[in-house]
């Protein structure tokens, strides 16, 4: 990840060199910019820049004083893109810290020291970011060894929060609508079939299109984002759902079947004997006879038997109706078990291992 900036960086040192008589009153002296270029430099350079430009509209936006002691005082803006190792675990909930650091490039620690001066960073008070809010900044020194020679360094921490306000509006809050427009399929009557069909698939089309937009334009991690799980989590739900009229829908068609073959009349056939058989045929051919088939006149057993039946069909359609009340309860409830461990899980933890991504 990286971070763009625009500051004006400004740099003081003694130069013994260009030490002056101030006799005349003369307390400072403006340089041009042809003879800056004249004048000795600190070779400081940003460690994690990646690009960085001066300005240089309309004239080039640097300074230069002299002071009679010869103290110079360099000034010159600059605007650059910064390398920024982020931990997005907790993503979008998250808190990073940005640094920014400054080092010699060609002087050792003997030849040049570097140091900040209080107060070392003043951010404008108009300063506004569109994702993040400066919580602190900290400042200090340090030291690098390179091929067993140590470098002065320094550098800047920038402690930053990030806003919540446009994840909840257009990530948790649209999502979590998605998965409770699914619930409605609960609602519905077990034979409203094309309402329940056309509504689970929407819910799960919905989601999957949140999801895939959301994470085209995400930074590509190893590990397992605080996003990630909410939206997989969302899309279980959203499948549940789904599969669970799936399973009502079939229970009660089962059901429906059975119940049409057990309505059909009864029959029987006269050959000699009677038989009471529940299968339907007009007429066949058997040795050369026709077999004539007549309504069954033993209706009291079959009444009992449909009686039977019609009491057990019965009960099975009520289970699927069950799971849909059960279904009512269990799912939001779910939902709000794990919203409540999510929040409090992600705003109270803080990861032990720092995962980077720069």
């Amino acid at each position: 990840m990286d971070y763009t900036m625009s500051f004006y960086f400004r740099q003081r040192w003694i130069d013994e060199r260009l030490k002056y008589n101030n006799s005349h009153g003369v307390d400072v002296i403006e340089l041009d910019t042809k003879i800056m270029e004249k004048i000795w430099v600190p070779d400081i350079y940003f460690v994690n820049e990646k690009q960085a430009t001066m300005h240089d509209v309309t004239v080039p936006n640097k300074m230069m004083y002299l002071y009679p002691n010869g103290l110079v005082l360099y000034s010159a803006r600059i605007s650059g893109m910064f390398s920024c190792m982020m931990n997005l675990q907790k993503y979008p909930l998250d808190r990073q810290i940005c640094s920014l650091r400054l080092e010699s490039y060609a002087h050792s620690a003997k030849n040049l020291v570097v140091r900040w001066r209080t107060p070392a960073v003043e951010f404008s008070p108009t300063l506004l970011l569109p994702q993040f809010e400066i919580e602190k900044h900290h400042s200090s020194i340090c030291d690098t060894l390179y091929m067993g020679i140590n470098y002065s360094c320094i550098f800047l921490d920038i402690h930053l929060k990030r806003n919540h306000g446009y994840y909840i509006t257009q990530i948790y809050v649209p999502s979590a609508l998605v998965v409770v427009l699914s619930w409605v399929n609960f609602w519905l009557t077990v034979d409203a079939v094309p309402a329940r069909i056309s509504l689970g698939l929407l819910t799960v089309l919905t989601t999957t299109t949140q999801t895939t937009s959301f994470f085209s334009s995400l930074q590509k991690v190893s590990y397992v984002k605080a996003l990630d799980v909410w939206l997989a989590v969302c899309m279980l739900f959203v499948f549940a759902a789904l599969l669970e009229f799936a399973y009502v829908n079939v229970t009660y068609r089962v059901t429906n079947r059975r119940k049409s073959i057990q309505d059909l009349p009864m029959f029987i056939h006269k050959n000699g004997d009677q038989t009471r058989f529940e299968s339907i045929f007009f007429s066949e051919k058997e040795e050369g006879k026709k077999r004539q088939v007549y309504p069954s006149k033993n209706q009291p057993s079959t009444n009992r038997k449909a009686g039977l039946l019609g009491s057990l069909y019965s009960k099975e359609r009520e289970k699927a109706r069950n799971i849909d009340r059960i279904s009512r309860i269990v799912f939001p409830l779910t939902f709000l078990v794990f919203n409540i461990a999510y929040w409090c899980v992600y705003f109270l933890w803080e990861p032990t291992q720092e995962p980077k991504t720069s």
